[in-house]
């Protein structure tokens, strides 16, 4: 998909504001080539000019779901496709597909629906990795940098520089300290503005990441980061926080 000339537009993500949208096919790669049409039974990867699904990015794994061309008709809504991975490359963004019936066709308006409960279950996850970091610099000490993280429905995984194991008593305060945050229900929310006014707000970057000119900025009160993902809209919906593992 690299190597292919594919004169598209940059894919539009409403993904922060809906699970469920339409979008128009741009482009179908079949087999590493170009194609007008594929149909049941088919692996393809599509590009469409917006889309819901997040593609996999900032230690936040992608979405899944599923794609439908739209028909006119009263009978309940039998989907065309599978969506199995999203990636994003300069802004377009990959849906690898598996065709269940049907055709999908370039030019074709198609229904995009994202799995919901693999969404929220990692949305619950990726606000807890900032609940965490922020309690590791309060506990653990202020030089403390994320190094990397891995985001998805059923587990959080944080990468972080220390020059020493954290005590297991450490492991308990941190721990007390994000369920305290999360029981009291703070609210999360998102700006978007320019990078220099975001190192105004004090929100934290992750070193080494790129970022555009407008950036994300995600406020919980007790946290403050620069953050492209999808997260909950308060912290009381993320549950019950647990650390199982150090190492």
């Amino acid at each position: 998909k690299n190597e292919l000339e594919l004169n598209v537009e940059k894919t539009t993500f409403t993904g922060y504001d809906t699970l469920l949208d339409t979008g128009k096919v741009l482009a179908i790669i079949s087999e590493g080539t170009l194609a007008d049409t594929i149909g049941e039974g088919t692996k393809a990867v599509i590009i469409l000019d917006k889309t819901p699904f997040y593609a996999e990015g900032g230690g936040q794994v992608c979405d899944k779901g599923f794609m439908s061309t739209i028909v006119e008709s009263e009978d309940e809504k039998i989907f065309d496709a599978e969506v199995l991975k999203v990636e994003k490359k300069d802004g377009v963004f990959y849906h690898t597909v598996q065709v269940l019936s049907n055709e999908i066709k370039v030019g074709d308006e198609v229904l995009l629906a994202v799995d919901p409960e693999k969404r929220h279950c990692t949305e619950r996850n990726h606000t807890a990795t900032h609940l965490l970091q922020k309690a590791l610099r309060e506990i653990v000490g202020t030089h403390v940098e994320q190094a990397g993280s891995m985001v998805n429905e059923n587990v959080l995984r944080f990468d972080f520089s220390h020059f020493e194991a954290v005590t297991p008593t450490q492991l308990q305060e941190i721990e007390a300290r994000v369920n305290e945050v999360i029981n009291n229900f703070m609210p999360v929310s998102v700006a978007e503005m320019s990078m220099e006014d975001a190192q105004k707000t004090g929100a934290m970057a992750l070193f080494g990441e790129k970022y555009g000119d407008v950036v994300r900025v995600l406020d919980i009160g007790f946290s403050c980061e620069l953050c492209g993902g999808t997260h909950v809209s308060r912290t009381g919906d993320i549950g019950f926080f647990k650390i199982v593992s150090e190492g």
